[in-house]
């Protein structure tokens, strides 16, 4: 029988990350540009693919944008993706999103998700923190076969409310669970 100690966990989820940084994602950009344009292209797409969505960023106080998230795992995992925060339509900080993952798992990709802060609350705590985790309060609003995005009133009640979209490659699941998010100075 194998032991994983937490050393060997660690070093395997690394390296799966630096697979994923060889994917395209922005890593060694042209910094703040770059990633602004790319929220830019990412909210365009969002808001006229799915309509819905306006709504969402009408009622929220913050939009955190993470264009392109790479993920590859093969037992071992990874995943990162560089976006901006903004407030009221302004960038206001950026951020990276990292993960590490173990488990049943084989292949790549790509996505692009949204969080939307509904409430003060939960956006002030994102942006005092110094390494936020998404987890159980984060609500997903679900775009279904039509291609409509759906929120339902639970969800719609929730402090954040995330999209994904715009899958690309084939990897099993994509959730923003363990995905930590640490501000940045591109």
């Amino acid at each position: 029988m194998t032991l994983i100690t937490r050393r060997s966990f660690t070093l395997a989820g690394l390296a799966g990350m630096g697979l994923t940084a060889a994917c395209g994602n922005g890593i060694g950009g042209n910094g703040a540009q770059e990633i602004d344009a790319r929220v830019d292209n990412t909210l365009n797409y969002l808001y006229s693919n799915y309509p819905n969505a306006v709504d969402l960023a009408e009622k929220s106080t913050g939009v955190l944008v993470m264009p392109v998230v790479t993920e590859a795992g093969l037992g071992f995992g990874g995943g990162y993706g560089r976006g901006a925060l903004r407030v009221d339509d302004i960038t206001v900080d950026y951020y990276s999103a990292t993960k590490g993952s173990f488990g049943l798992q084989i292949g790549a990709q790509q996505y692009a998700h949204v969080l939307f802060f509904m409430t003060q609350g939960a956006l002030a705590e994102f942006r005092r923190s110094n390494g936020w985790a998404a987890g159980a309060d984060l609500k997903y609003a679900a775009v279904d076969e039509g291609g409509t995005l759906k929120a339902d009133t639970t969800t719609t009640l929730a402090p954040v409310i995330a999209v994904v979209f715009g899958h690309a490659g084939l990897h099993i699941g994509a959730t923003l669970e363990g995905v930590k998010y640490t501000r940045i100075i591109p």
